[in-house]
């Protein structure tokens, strides 16, 4: 492989795996200088950029599970990185053939003509604390599925319907005595019982750890002005959200927060659809969270979610106070402004 790049532009890329990776590098005439599989070992793969370091003008790393050592790797090495995103790059056409190394000098490709969809680096510093909240949100989800599960056996086998606070109240045990006498029912509930509470521990472990480490900062202290907001789920928006400056307009934040429709029409007909997933999961479950906190200590979202509901149905109600929630918080960010239901509303 040609080797000749003195007084050259470079651009490299990784196609990043689990264990291992393909480096590729390419001049600015697209000539492809350098490709190899290499294991995810940092010595090996600093070894093997420092001859082209002086050249390479940039290195793209596509937005993978595990990217982030990488990225911080060469980072500190003072490599200028670009994160790919996966979801706005288009498949190269007319290739019978694809690979791993296609894939690498394909990123390579498109950083040499500028057109490469990138995705944001997210500071370093905070992504731990980032990442225990998201740990959160798995145990909440946890903790709701066995909340659901159990209050369907006591609908079942009782009759009756619990509550969700009732079900996880710690000083009193309400579900014990709905199954008195019956030994298979009983383990259930208390199965289910224990594990409830020993989840409830756990994510208080994790609030109480998160809200020592990071404060709400200005601009998004304001989201507490929010009717069922509290600070847990605006640290979760701020830490997902990053700086609202790298969202144009407020399409863009709510298409990113996965309240969007994803559909294509042509014609009053439906002619396909998009991708559901692009965007951050995260983000979407804390708006699905603050529609049903906010349907229930605000009037004005009440209002507008029974209004809807009654025309659609409780599913499409809940996605669409989600969605306004999510342009809302746009808003309230960008302009370091308090919450007005009556201008969302109107």
């Amino acid at each position: 492989m040609n080797k000749v790049y003195n007084k050259k532009r470079l651009f490299g890329a990784f196609d990043l795996h689990s264990n291992n990776n393909h480096l590729a590098i390419i001049d600015r005439e697209d000539n492809r200088i350098y490709r190899k599989k290499l294991p995810n070992q940092p010595d090996v793969i600093l070894a093997e950029l420092e001859p082209y370091r002086v050249h390479l003008s940039g290195i793209v790393v596509e937005s993978t599970f595990n990217w982030y050592w990488l990225v911080d790797l060469l980072m500190d090495e003072g490599y200028r990185m670009h994160l790919a995103n996966p979801a706005g790059i288009q498949k190269y056409k007319g290739l019978k053939h694809a690979d791993d190394k296609h894939d690498a000098f394909w990123l390579a490709h498109l950083l040499r003509l500028g057109i490469l969809p990138e995705g944001f680096i997210y500071p370093k510093q905070e992504r731990p604390v980032r990442d225990l909240l998201r740990k959160r949100s798995h145990l909440v989800r946890l903790r709701t599925s066995l909340i659901n599960s159990l209050q369907d056996i006591i609908y079942r086998n009782c009759g009756c319907k619990m509550g969700v606070n009732s079900i996880k109240a710690v000083k009193e045990n309400k579900v014990e005595p709905l199954f008195d006498g019956q030994d298979d029912l009983a383990l259930s509930g208390a199965v289910s019982k224990e594990t409830i509470d020993y989840l409830g521990r756990q994510i208080r472990q994790v609030e109480n750890a998160v809200l020592d480490k990071v404060k709400l900062r200005e601009e998004y202290a304001k989201l507490l002005s929010i009717n069922g907001v509290g600070k847990i789920l605006a640290l979760t928006i701020m830490l997902e959200t990053g700086t609202i400056k790298r969202f144009p307009k407020v399409g863009n934040y709510a298409s990113y927060c996965r309240k969007v429709p994803s559909h294509w029409t042509s014609n009053g007909k439906k002619k396909g659809k998009g991708n559901d997933k692009n965007g951050n999961t995260y983000l979407a479950w804390a708006f699905s969270e603050a529609a049903e906190m906010t349907r229930r200590y605000d009037e004005h979202a009440r209002r507008f979610f029974n209004k809807k509901a009654a025309k659609t149905n409780r599913m499409v109600a809940h996605k669409a106070l989600a969605h306004k929630l999510s342009r809302a918080t746009y808003y309230i960010i960008r302009d370091r402004v308090d919450y007005d239901p009556l201008k969302l509303f109107a």
